[in-house]
Protein backbone atom coordinates (compact mmCIF):
# COMPACT_ATOMS: atom_id res chain seq x y z
CA UNK A 1 0.00 0.00 0.00
CA UNK A 2 3.03 2.23 -0.34
CA UNK A 3 3.47 3.04 3.36
CA UNK A 4 5.15 1.63 6.44
CA UNK A 5 2.81 -0.04 8.91
CA UNK A 6 3.44 -0.06 12.65
CA UNK A 7 1.66 -1.89 15.46
CA UNK A 8 1.89 -0.77 19.09
CA UNK A 9 0.31 -3.07 21.64
CA UNK A 10 0.17 -4.08 25.28
CA UNK A 11 0.45 -7.80 26.05
CA UNK A 12 1.13 -9.96 29.12
CA UNK A 13 4.34 -11.38 27.63
CA UNK A 14 6.87 -10.87 24.85
CA UNK A 15 5.90 -14.15 23.19
CA UNK A 16 2.21 -13.23 23.09
CA UNK A 17 3.07 -9.75 21.77
CA UNK A 18 5.22 -11.11 18.95
CA UNK A 19 2.69 -13.78 17.97
CA UNK A 20 -0.20 -11.31 17.94
CA UNK A 21 1.74 -8.69 15.99
CA UNK A 22 2.84 -11.30 13.44
CA UNK A 23 -0.79 -12.33 12.88
CA UNK A 24 -1.85 -8.68 12.47
CA UNK A 25 0.88 -8.00 9.91
CA UNK A 26 -0.09 -11.20 8.09
CA UNK A 27 -3.69 -9.97 7.86
CA UNK A 28 -2.49 -6.61 6.53
CA UNK A 29 -0.38 -8.41 3.91
CA UNK A 30 -3.36 -10.55 2.86
CA UNK A 31 -5.37 -7.41 2.22
CA UNK A 32 -2.55 -5.85 0.23
CA UNK A 33 -2.56 -8.91 -2.00
CA UNK A 34 -6.27 -8.32 -2.52
CA UNK A 35 -6.43 -4.53 -2.91
CA UNK A 36 -3.09 -3.22 -4.17
CA UNK A 37 -3.04 -1.46 -7.54
CA UNK A 38 0.75 -1.75 -7.61
CA UNK A 39 0.67 -5.55 -7.92
CA UNK A 40 -0.59 -6.87 -11.27
CA UNK A 41 -1.52 -10.18 -9.64
CA UNK A 42 -3.68 -8.69 -6.87
CA UNK A 43 -7.37 -9.55 -6.83
CA UNK A 44 -8.18 -5.91 -7.60
CA UNK A 45 -6.01 -5.83 -10.72
CA UNK A 46 -7.37 -9.18 -11.89
CA UNK A 47 -10.84 -7.69 -11.59
CA UNK A 48 -9.78 -4.61 -13.58
CA UNK A 49 -8.33 -6.86 -16.29
CA UNK A 50 -11.86 -8.18 -16.82
CA UNK A 51 -13.48 -4.73 -17.10
CA UNK A 52 -16.11 -4.53 -19.81
CA UNK A 53 -16.88 -8.22 -19.39
CA UNK A 54 -19.38 -10.21 -17.33
CA UNK A 55 -19.76 -9.96 -13.52
CA UNK A 56 -16.85 -11.33 -11.47
CA UNK A 57 -17.27 -13.02 -8.10
CA UNK A 58 -14.87 -11.44 -5.59
CA UNK A 59 -13.71 -12.02 -2.03
CA UNK A 60 -15.76 -10.80 0.90
CA UNK A 61 -13.08 -8.24 1.77
CA UNK A 62 -13.01 -6.67 -1.68
CA UNK A 63 -16.79 -6.64 -2.00
CA UNK A 64 -17.20 -5.02 1.43
CA UNK A 65 -14.77 -2.22 0.56
CA UNK A 66 -16.26 -1.61 -2.88
CA UNK A 67 -19.78 -1.51 -1.46
CA UNK A 68 -18.87 1.08 1.17
CA UNK A 69 -16.86 3.05 -1.41
CA UNK A 70 -19.89 3.22 -3.66
CA UNK A 71 -22.03 4.47 -0.77
CA UNK A 72 -19.51 7.26 -0.05
CA UNK A 73 -19.42 8.11 -3.76
CA UNK A 74 -23.20 8.41 -3.88
CA UNK A 75 -23.36 10.59 -0.76
CA UNK A 76 -20.50 12.82 -1.99
CA UNK A 77 -21.73 13.01 -5.59
CA UNK A 78 -18.50 11.50 -6.85
CA UNK A 79 -16.02 13.51 -4.79
CA UNK A 80 -14.77 10.10 -3.66
CA UNK A 81 -14.54 7.60 -6.50
CA UNK A 82 -12.46 4.41 -6.61
CA UNK A 83 -12.74 4.29 -10.41
CA UNK A 84 -10.31 7.22 -10.51
CA UNK A 85 -7.42 4.83 -11.30
CA UNK A 86 -6.78 6.06 -14.88
CA UNK A 87 -6.51 9.63 -13.58
CA UNK A 88 -4.23 8.55 -10.73
CA UNK A 89 -1.93 6.83 -13.22
CA UNK A 90 -1.70 10.05 -15.25
CA UNK A 91 -1.08 12.13 -12.15
CA UNK A 92 1.65 9.84 -10.85
CA UNK A 93 3.47 10.35 -14.14
CA UNK A 94 2.88 14.10 -13.99
CA UNK A 95 4.35 14.28 -10.50
CA UNK A 96 7.47 12.46 -11.71
CA UNK A 97 7.88 14.66 -14.79
CA UNK A 98 6.57 17.91 -13.24
CA UNK A 99 4.31 18.41 -16.27
CA UNK A 100 0.52 18.45 -16.43
CA UNK A 101 -1.34 15.75 -18.42
CA UNK A 102 -2.55 16.85 -21.85
CA UNK A 103 -6.23 17.62 -22.35
CA UNK A 104 -6.55 14.55 -24.61
CA UNK A 105 -5.04 12.34 -21.91
CA UNK A 106 -7.45 13.73 -19.33
CA UNK A 107 -10.40 13.33 -21.69
CA UNK A 108 -9.55 9.67 -22.29
CA UNK A 109 -9.16 9.06 -18.58
CA UNK A 110 -12.48 10.76 -17.75
CA UNK A 111 -14.27 8.38 -20.11
CA UNK A 112 -13.20 5.49 -17.87
CA UNK A 113 -14.09 7.13 -14.55
CA UNK A 114 -17.45 7.15 -12.79
CA UNK A 115 -18.69 5.30 -9.72
CA UNK A 116 -21.93 4.37 -11.49
CA UNK A 117 -19.86 2.23 -13.86
CA UNK A 118 -19.34 -0.25 -10.99
CA UNK A 119 -22.26 -2.68 -10.62
CA UNK A 120 -22.49 -4.74 -7.44
CA UNK A 121 -24.63 -7.81 -6.84
CA UNK A 122 -25.04 -8.53 -3.11
CA UNK A 123 -26.68 -11.91 -3.60
CA UNK A 124 -23.91 -13.36 -5.76
CA UNK A 125 -21.13 -11.12 -4.37
CA UNK A 126 -20.12 -10.12 -7.86
CA UNK A 127 -18.69 -6.95 -9.37
CA UNK A 128 -19.04 -5.78 -12.94
CA UNK A 129 -16.94 -2.97 -14.36
CA UNK A 130 -19.02 -1.86 -17.31
CA UNK A 131 -16.39 -0.10 -19.46
CA UNK A 132 -13.29 -1.80 -20.91
CA UNK A 133 -10.07 -0.28 -19.59
CA UNK A 134 -11.42 0.75 -16.18
CA UNK A 135 -8.91 0.74 -13.34
CA UNK A 136 -9.85 0.90 -9.68
CA UNK A 137 -7.70 2.62 -7.06
CA UNK A 138 -8.42 1.90 -3.39
CA UNK A 139 -5.71 4.21 -2.06
CA UNK A 140 -8.31 6.33 -0.28
CA UNK A 141 -10.03 3.50 1.60
CA UNK A 142 -7.99 0.28 1.75
CA UNK A 143 -5.55 1.38 4.48
CA UNK A 144 -8.38 2.31 6.82
CA UNK A 145 -10.07 -1.04 6.28
CA UNK A 146 -6.79 -2.91 6.70
CA UNK A 147 -6.22 -1.10 9.99
CA UNK A 148 -9.64 -2.23 11.18
CA UNK A 149 -8.88 -5.80 10.22
CA UNK A 150 -5.47 -5.73 11.91
CA UNK A 151 -7.13 -4.58 15.13
CA UNK A 152 -9.66 -7.43 14.81
CA UNK A 153 -6.77 -9.85 14.36
CA UNK A 154 -5.12 -8.54 17.53
CA UNK A 155 -8.36 -8.96 19.45
CA UNK A 156 -8.57 -12.58 18.30
CA UNK A 157 -5.10 -12.99 19.84
CA UNK A 158 -6.35 -11.54 23.12
CA UNK A 159 -4.86 -8.07 22.61
CA UNK A 160 -7.36 -5.37 23.62
CA UNK A 161 -5.06 -2.34 23.82
CA UNK A 162 -3.41 -1.55 20.51
CA UNK A 163 -2.72 1.04 17.82
CA UNK A 164 -2.20 0.30 14.12
CA UNK A 165 -0.72 3.10 12.00
CA UNK A 166 -0.33 3.12 8.22
CA UNK A 167 0.67 6.42 6.62
CA UNK A 168 -1.97 8.96 7.54
CA UNK A 169 -4.38 6.36 8.92
CA UNK A 170 -4.61 5.15 12.52
CA UNK A 171 -6.96 2.59 14.06
CA UNK A 172 -7.17 2.16 17.83
CA UNK A 173 -8.63 -0.39 20.19
CA UNK A 174 -8.61 0.05 23.98
CA UNK A 175 -6.40 2.68 25.68
CA UNK A 176 -3.00 2.00 27.24
CA UNK A 177 -3.13 0.79 30.86
CA UNK A 178 -4.08 3.56 33.26
CA UNK A 179 -4.81 6.04 30.46
CA UNK A 180 -8.03 7.60 29.17
CA UNK A 181 -6.91 6.99 25.63
CA UNK A 182 -4.04 7.01 23.18
CA UNK A 183 -2.58 10.50 22.91
CA UNK A 184 -3.13 11.37 19.25
CA UNK A 185 -1.76 14.67 17.92
CA UNK A 186 -4.04 16.40 15.41
CA UNK A 187 -3.17 19.56 13.44
CA UNK A 188 -4.61 22.42 15.48
CA UNK A 189 -7.96 23.46 14.14
CA UNK A 190 -11.38 24.03 15.62
CA UNK A 191 -13.56 20.94 15.60
CA UNK A 192 -16.38 21.39 13.13
CA UNK A 193 -18.68 19.25 15.24
CA UNK A 194 -19.52 19.60 18.90
CA UNK A 195 -18.24 17.34 21.62
CA UNK A 196 -14.49 17.39 20.98
CA UNK A 197 -12.03 18.81 23.46
CA UNK A 198 -8.28 18.57 23.69
CA UNK A 199 -5.06 20.25 24.76
CA UNK A 200 -3.31 22.52 22.28
CA UNK A 201 0.43 22.10 22.70
CA UNK A 202 3.27 24.42 21.67
CA UNK A 203 3.72 22.29 18.56
CA UNK A 204 0.54 23.79 17.12
CA UNK A 205 -1.24 20.46 17.39
CA UNK A 206 -4.25 19.43 19.42
CA UNK A 207 -3.69 16.24 21.41
CA UNK A 208 -6.74 14.11 22.11
CA UNK A 209 -7.09 10.96 24.25
CA UNK A 210 -8.75 8.49 21.85
CA UNK A 211 -9.64 4.80 21.84
CA UNK A 212 -11.73 2.45 19.70
CA UNK A 213 -11.63 4.87 16.79
CA UNK A 214 -10.28 5.33 13.29
CA UNK A 215 -8.34 8.53 12.58
CA UNK A 216 -7.34 9.62 9.08
CA UNK A 217 -5.48 12.71 7.92
CA UNK A 218 -5.39 13.96 4.35
CA UNK A 219 -4.04 17.06 2.63
CA UNK A 220 -1.13 18.63 0.79
CA UNK A 221 1.13 19.52 3.72
CA UNK A 222 3.64 16.74 3.08
CA UNK A 223 2.92 15.33 -0.38
CA UNK A 224 2.66 17.82 -3.22
CA UNK A 225 4.33 18.97 -6.43
CA UNK A 226 4.75 22.41 -7.97
CA UNK A 227 4.12 22.64 -11.72
CA UNK A 228 4.22 25.96 -13.53
CA UNK A 229 4.37 27.83 -10.24
CA UNK A 230 1.20 26.15 -8.95
CA UNK A 231 1.07 23.73 -6.03
CA UNK A 232 -0.82 20.45 -6.54
CA UNK A 233 -1.64 17.89 -3.85
CA UNK A 234 -1.08 14.14 -4.23
CA UNK A 235 -4.85 13.79 -3.64
CA UNK A 236 -6.53 13.60 -7.06
CA UNK A 237 -9.88 15.30 -7.62
CA UNK A 238 -12.03 12.77 -9.55
CA UNK A 239 -13.84 15.65 -11.22
CA UNK A 240 -10.71 17.11 -12.85
CA UNK A 241 -8.11 14.35 -12.89
CA UNK A 242 -5.57 16.71 -11.28
CA UNK A 243 -4.16 17.03 -7.80
CA UNK A 244 -6.04 19.40 -5.50
CA UNK A 245 -4.90 23.01 -5.62
CA UNK A 246 -6.81 24.28 -2.58
CA UNK A 247 -4.52 24.07 0.46
CA UNK A 248 -6.31 22.06 3.10
CA UNK A 249 -5.41 19.66 5.91
CA UNK A 250 -8.20 17.42 7.17
CA UNK A 251 -8.35 14.96 10.06
CA UNK A 252 -11.44 12.78 10.49
CA UNK A 253 -12.21 10.75 13.60
CA UNK A 254 -14.79 8.01 13.13
CA UNK A 255 -15.91 4.71 14.58
CA UNK A 256 -13.51 2.81 12.32
CA UNK A 257 -10.87 3.27 9.66
CA UNK A 258 -13.17 2.19 6.85
CA UNK A 259 -15.19 5.35 7.54
CA UNK A 260 -12.46 7.83 8.49
CA UNK A 261 -10.19 7.09 5.50
CA UNK A 262 -12.55 7.97 2.60
CA UNK A 263 -14.25 10.80 4.51
CA UNK A 264 -10.90 12.56 4.91
CA UNK A 265 -10.62 12.54 1.10
CA UNK A 266 -14.21 13.77 0.67
CA UNK A 267 -13.56 16.75 2.95
CA UNK A 268 -10.30 17.49 1.14
CA UNK A 269 -12.04 17.56 -2.25
CA UNK A 270 -15.30 19.28 -1.28
CA UNK A 271 -14.00 21.64 1.39
CA UNK A 272 -15.49 22.38 4.79
CA UNK A 273 -19.14 23.20 4.15
CA UNK A 274 -20.08 20.60 1.55
CA UNK A 275 -17.74 18.00 3.00
CA UNK A 276 -19.24 18.25 6.46
CA UNK A 277 -22.72 17.69 5.06
CA UNK A 278 -21.49 14.31 3.84
CA UNK A 279 -19.61 13.51 7.06
CA UNK A 280 -22.64 14.21 9.24
CA UNK A 281 -24.45 11.28 7.64
CA UNK A 282 -22.19 8.99 9.74
CA UNK A 283 -22.67 8.73 13.49
CA UNK A 284 -19.77 9.58 15.73
CA UNK A 285 -17.73 11.43 13.10
CA UNK A 286 -15.71 14.51 14.09
CA UNK A 287 -13.66 16.55 11.64
CA UNK A 288 -10.76 18.94 12.06
CA UNK A 289 -10.02 21.21 9.11
CA UNK A 290 -7.04 23.50 8.65
CA UNK A 291 -7.06 26.00 5.78
CA UNK A 292 -4.97 29.13 5.12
Amino acid sequence: MGVQVSVTLYAPSQDIAESAASAAFKRFAELEDIMSDYRPTSELMRLCARSGGPPVRVSGDLFRVLKFAKEISRRSNGAFDVTVGPMVQLWRQSRKNATLPSEDELKNARALVGWRKVLLNDKDRTVRLTVPGMRLDLGGIAKGYAGDEAIKSLKRSGIRRAMVEAGGDIVLSGPPPGERGWRIAIPAARSEQQGTTGNTENTGRTTLPLSNRGISTSGDTYQFVEIGGKRYSHVVDPRTGLGLTSHILVTVIARNGLTSDPLSKVLSVLGKDRGLRVARAYLGVKAYIQQP
